[in-house]
């Protein structure tokens, strides 16, 4: 599979089962923590779990707009092509995909095979969110070969969902502060 197959396949089979209900950051960094699960390509039956955090973050250079910087996004396989962080904002651009100029830096803390089905997967971890009232942690599902592009698109649901909330603040603070000259 090429590059194109992966995000196809990606588009076509993630699914954001729980949003993030905390809003973004508007002037500093967000971490945006997450639970990825999919059906193990190696055991049958079972599921992979991926728990991170996406850091969404100002760059340390400042960037021409529509030029995100990502990092922590490799793949773990020869099966999956290369897609080192230039690459990958190029790809998404030229596919009318833009994020904001902003570093985005995934963050892997654990990787677990899970003995059971995804959808039993997807109760429990929905269940302990639900119990322990996380509201900042996403559950998303998607194909393990092409986990980055299932966490690209939860980051993108993120900022889009975000966008309305981000111009009123800014608006705000413009009016308190007023004009920056």
């Amino acid at each position: 599979m090429d590059i194109q197959d992966f995000w196809e396949k990606a588009l076509k089979d993630t699914e954001i089962i729980r949003s993030r209900v905390q809003p973004l950051a508007v002037f500093g960094a967000t971490r945006l923590p997450y639970i990825f699960l999919a059906e193990s390509a190696v055991n049958a039956g079972d599921t992979v779990v991926r728990k991170g955090e996406v850091v969404v973050d100002k760059p340390s250079l400042i960037l021409p707009s529509n030029l995100p910087q990502f990092e922590g996004f490799e793949p773990e396989s020869e099966k999956t092509p290369a897609l080192n962080p230039d690459f990958l904002a190029t790809y998404l651009f030229v596919r009318g995909i833009r994020f904001p100029s902003l570093k985005y830096e995934n963050r892997t803390h654990a990787l677990d095979l899970r003995e059971g089905r995804l959808a039993e997967a997807i109760r429990y971890y929905a269940h302990e969110l639900e119990k322990a009232e996380n509201v900042s942690t996403g559950l998303v599902i998607g194909p393990e070969d092409c986990w980055q592009f299932s966490l690209l698109i939860f980051i993108a649901n993120q900022v889009v969902r975000q966008a309305d909330g981000d111009i009123r603040k800014l608006l705000d603070d413009f009016k308190k502060k007023g004009p920056p000259f």
